[in-house]
């Protein structure tokens, strides 16, 4: 019998281990995706004796061009079927205009976006087919500003909120619901490294949110079929400020990097 299930990529930390917690507390067999296969072992361990549930594990690299669609066919080949698909994998990157090698570069730019795209074209046909999905696509609040100085995570981001938002209005009809959840500074550990570790202790606290928070509010607004959805009340006024005149000179001026 063909059990239906959430595929959640970059589950081996941050948010993507938020969205296997919650999902799981909930009931929902699991797929759990990434390139480090220990961390989601363990949390499959912990996700099944805790909320008796299924989980399966796949380590892929979705900045390769072929993951996609061998997790597709891996999925496929375990009798399983997949009706809520988290794309959560992703980095802060590289500089797109400092590094030499365009290898370093086509990667960072498939991680972030064509395997979003990807994941979206092999898994969401199937939803189609049976009347019924769930598609959360995690983008950020970078995507939603014009950020001096940023012309790789932003705009990277500022895609999958189209692209979201695209898909969104056109699948709505069929069951699907699909959103674009935007993120500002959340708790995990996509800062562990010195220079974003640096940038994180010269901001101010409270701008920050915990992941729980952040997963807890995706969810609900995928749930309600909100096409794009910017989590945190902080954010949700700060945006809009941002975005206009005023708040673009501002933004300028203080050069913030969200």
């Amino acid at each position: 019998m063909t059990r239906t299930r959430a595929l959640i990529t970059g589950a081996s930390a941050g948010l993507g281990q938020e969205f296997a917690r919650q999902l799981g507390a909930d009931g929902k067999d699991l797929i759990l995706v990434a390139r480090r296969t220990e961390p989601m072992q363990a949390l499959a361990e912990e996700l099944t004796n805790t909320h008796q549930i299924e989980v399966d594990v796949i380590q892929a690299d979705l900045s390769d061009s072929a993951a996609p669609a061998m997790l597709f066919d891996t999925v496929r080949e375990r009798g399983l079927e997949v009706d809520c698909l988290i794309n959560n994998a992703g980095s802060s990157g590289p500089d797109l205009m400092q590094v030499r090698d365009w290898q370093t570069a086509h990667d960072y730019i498939e991680l972030m976006m064509t395997s979003v795209v990807a994941m979206c074209h092999f898994f969401i046909p199937p939803m189609r087919e049976r009347g019924y999905g769930r598609v959360l696509n995690v983008a950020s609040v970078a995507g939603k500003l014009d950020t001096p100085g940023d012309y790789s995570y932003g705009p990277t981001k500022a895609y999958v909120i189209a692209f979201s938002r695209g898909l969104s209005s056109v699948l709505r009809n069929d069951g699907i619901h699909v959103t674009a959840l935007c993120p500002g500074f959340t708790h995990t550990d996509f800062h562990a490294s010195d220079r974003l570790t640096r940038m994180k202790n010269s901001l101010p606290k409270f701008i920050w949110y915990d992941a729980d928070v952040v997963v807890r509010e995706g969810l609900k607004a995928l749930d309600k079929g909100r096409a794009v959805y910017i989590s945190g009340r902080l954010y949700r006024y700060l945006v809009p400020l941002l975005r206009s005149p005023v708040g673009k000179l501002v933004f300028l001026a203080l050069r913030i990097k969200l």
